[in-house]
């Protein structure tokens, strides 16, 4: 092989290949990235056999050919280059790759190619399509609430329903969940669910750019592999295996306290709150009020041995503010959710001390986020 690119374009490149790179594998060749040739472009590949990354850069072929690099030691000499011109060669025997660049030259061990794990092909099946900025949009409202651990499995994965253009999105791990309804932009022929690692999502999350070009995503009929086009770039990833819980009968049918306020002030009372809640099991205390002293919510937490505090916010309170008007959270989990909400208005829900709690936003019509409370003392 025997090519020529652009140091930028290359650095860029491996960044975005960098994030399916194993970091840790029985397989050596998995924190490899692939470099091939294909009509006048240089195709770079890297897979963590979960998910796998490609994209395509510009580059002057004067020779096929295709090898693989331990993916780190490349990125870095690279990233450390002038930005001109590399010319990368690969000689067979002992199989080494020479890069030059100005008065910068690096000869890299690499791997024969044909040890580099096959990326699933996904030629047919449901192909999806939907706007960038509404995907981009839902796996932030949602994928952050999936697990990270490994101890249901099921539970590291986003539902996803898709029925004519509608489409629902949810993820849980035990202790909240969120849910984002929205529209594709063309209807699919046949109903369609199934389940893919936040972690894949994330990534389609990190990669959708600026841009208004609608994404595709097909998924394979067996329901095994989903492909994502996103310009120069393709994602593939498996899909899981198992049932995902009846999100829909987690979402409380009903309220009997409802407070709108300000996310900005919901947020900032929650982060003083967090200060103390680190040293108090994480718990931030919420009561309703509605007096003569004003409505909205009062936040709250202490630790044992240093201290509490206590904040109030001013809101719009509906319904019947008793004694059963307070209850308790993990300032993680609600911290997380007003983050991705952003400025605006948020509606807060609740019952009773034990019951979950939901959190909206009222310029965003079609997402639910339940938290389950902590049992605390009052």
């Amino acid at each position: 092989m025997q090519v020529s690119c652009l140091q930028q374009n290359l650095s860029r490149g491996l960044a975005i290949v960098g994030r399916a790179v194993a970091t840790r594998s029985n397989l050596p060749v998995l924190q490899n990235v692939k470099i091939s040739t294909e009509d006048s472009m240089l195709v770079l590949t890297a897979t963590n056999l979960d998910i796998a990354i490609t994209t395509k850069i510009g580059a002057q072929v004067e020779q096929e050919g295709e090898v693989t690099i331990p993916a780190r030691l490349l990125t870095d000499f690279v990233n450390s280059l002038p930005d001109d011109r590399i010319d990368i060669k690969t000689t067979p025997d002992p199989l080494s790759t020479a890069l030059t660049c100005q008065r910068f030259e690096a000869n890299i061990n690499g791997t024969d190619a044909e040890e580099f794990p096959p990326i699933p092909t996904v030629d047919e099946g449901s192909t999806i399509k939907i706007h960038p900025q509404v995907l981009r949009e839902t796996i932030a409202h949602v994928a952050f609430a999936a697990a990270t651990e490994d101890s249901r499995p099921v539970l590291t994965g986003i539902k996803v329903e898709v029925n004519g253009d509608d489409f629902i999105f949810a993820a849980a791990d035990g202790f909240r969940l969120a849910v984002y309804e929205g529209k594709l932009s063309e209807p699919l022929p046949e109903p369609s669910e199934f389940i893919i690692p936040a972690k894949a999502m994330q990534e389609v999350g990190r990669l959708i750019g600026s841009d208004d070009s609608e994404v595709e995503f097909t998924v394979t009929s067996a329901g095994t592999h989903a492909l994502f086009n996103i310009g120069t770039v393709e994602i593939v990833s498996q899909l899981m295996p198992g049932a995902f819980p009846n999100f829909r009968s987690l979402i409380p049918e009903d309220h009997r306290n409802r407070v709108i306020v300000q996310q900005s002030d919901f947020m900032r009372a929650v982060r003083s709150a967090s200060i103390f809640a680190r040293d108090g099991s994480g718990i931030v205390r919420l009561q309703i009020m509605d007096g003569e002293e004003g409505s909205g919510i009062s936040i709250s937490s202490r630790a044992e041995e240093l201290g509490d505090n206590q904040g109030e916010i001013d809101g719009d309170v509906s319904g019947e503010v008793d004694e059963d008007s307070r209850i308790a959270f993990n300032n993680k989990y609600l911290s997380e959710v007003l983050d991705v909400l952003g400025d605006g208005e948020v509606a807060f829900e609740m019952t009773n001390p034990s019951s979950p709690g939901v959190v909206r936003s009222t310029g965003k019509e079609g997402y639910t986020h339940v938290v389950m409370p902590m049992f605390v003392q009052w």
